[in-house]
Order: C-alpha cells, then sequence, then structure tokens
C-alpha cells in the first residue's frame, strides 16, 4: 500500500511540476478587460517577459521589457519565485526517484525512505513558491482592477494564472504523501531475531548427557559399609 502512495504523489508531483513550468512561458498572464467597453479594437496581454497588443485582424505585436532593475518590484519577485519553483521541482524529481521502494537505488528501506521525505519537502517548497509568485501577481491585477482612481489600462487574470495555482496544489498534496513515507516507515513493527549458533550432533549429545541425571547404584564393597 505505501508503495502504490509513493507512486500516486510521484505521478501527482511529476503532474504539477510540468504545469508549473508551463507557466513560465505561457503569454496570458494579464489580459485586458473588456468591462464597460462598447467596441473592442486591440487586445492587450502581458506576461513575465513582455507585454504585447493585439488588434483586430490577428496581428501581435510585442515589445520585451528593457531592463530587468527597471520593472517592478512584483514581476521581479515572481520571477524570482517561479524560477526557484522549477528549480526546486526538478531537484524534487531526482530525489524522488532514488527514494521510492519500487527503484533499486538508494540504499537500504530507512535510507530511502529519509530521501523520499527530502524529496516530498522539495516539492512543497516548490508549490509554495509557485503559489506565492501567482498570488502576488494576481493580486496586483484585482487591486488594480477594483481601484477606482486607477484609470490605466486594466486586467484580469490570465490562463497561466490558473494553471500555476493547479500545478502548485499538486505538488504540495503529492509532496505531504511523500512525507508520510517515512512516518509509515517508522510505526511499521520491526522483527528481531536471536542467532544461537549452529547446533552440531556432538553438542546435541552433551546436552542430552547432561540432562540425564546420574542413577549409577552405589559400589557394594564401600568403605561405610564396615563402620
Amino acid at each position: 500500500a505505501s508503495t502504490s502512495a509513493e507512486i500516486i504523489a510521484f505521478l501527482l508531483t511529476i503532474a504539477g511540476w510540468v504545469l508549473v513550468s508551463s507557466t513560465l512561458p505561457t503569454d496570458y498572464w494579464k489580459v485586458s478587460t473588456i468591462d464597460g467597453t462598447v467596441i473592442t479594437t486591440a487586445t492587450f496581454w502581458a506576461n513575465l517577459w513582455k507585454t504585447c497588443v493585439t488588434d483586430s485582424t490577428g496581428v501581435s505585436n510585442c515589445k520585451d521589457f528593457p531592463s530587468m532593475l527597471a520593472l517592478d518590484g512584483y514581476i521581479q519577485a515572481c520571477r524570482g519565485l517561479m524560477i526557484s519553483a522549477v528549480c526546486l521541482g526538478f531537484f524534487g524529481t531526482i530525489f524522488g526517484l532514488v527514494g521510492m521502494k519500487c527503484t533499486k537505488v538508494g540504499g537500504s528501506d530507512r535510507t530511502k525512505a529519509k530521501i523520499a521525505c527530502l524529496a516530498g519537502l522539495f516539492y512543497i517548497l516548490s508549490g509554495l513558491c509557485s503559489m506565492t509568485g501567482c498570488s502576488l501577481y494576481a493580486n496586483r491585477i484585482t487591486s488594480e482592477f477594483f481601484d477606482p482612481s486607477f484609470v490605466a489600462q486594466k486586467y484580469e487574470l490570465g490562463a497561466a494564472l490558473f494553471i500555476g495555482w493547479a500545478g502548485a496544489s499538486l505538488c504540495i498534496i503529492g509532496g505531504i504523501i511523500l512525507c508520510c513515507s517515512i512516518a509509515e516507515h517508522s510505526s511499521s513493527p520491526r522483527r528481531e531475531y536471536a542467532y544461537n549458533g549452529a547446533t552440531s550432533v556432538m553438542s546435541s549429545r552433551t546436552k542430552i548427557h547432561n540432562s540425564i541425571p546420574d542413577k549409577a547404584p552405589p559400589k557394594p564393597f564401600d568403605k561405610n559399609a564396615y563402620v
């Protein structure tokens, strides 16, 4: 049962890591809203690397962010968090392959359980980084959308944010299951066997001879018979 749980957890974390990794090149982190507009002639959208506009004919014109130091603080933070999530998920995948019971590497069962727990911690941290990055970006979008004093172009949540949240949830759930593997291993009863050594034929005969009481008859000409 624990092996099946580890396989399911590993599949969940792999799926979550792939979803988190796919959010970095995804274009639609935020999309311009059509709320309050009668005729829409262009669609504005942006991600962590560029901002683009698509006209009614379907032609897109994109502009990369010119300087990393000139970016807003929340974009820099989201970049760092998402890249950290991808890196942590990569190391979690390596440790997960080594620590699973169905693999032939990693040493003893206790050592493999510790490695699997470490992989679960990496996946949990990866999910938390992705969740924080997507939530930070979404918070900026929603705060500008509901701010009545904000007169610039307003945006709505893009598809990349929902993909990032889904991947982060899968990483956290799978990481928790992997961390529980070390608890299941420590709670399982350990059987100890005492080794008494090989018993030879001579030793068994000696034990039988020693166990029989000495019933030899008394000698008839003992010196006590004449006293």
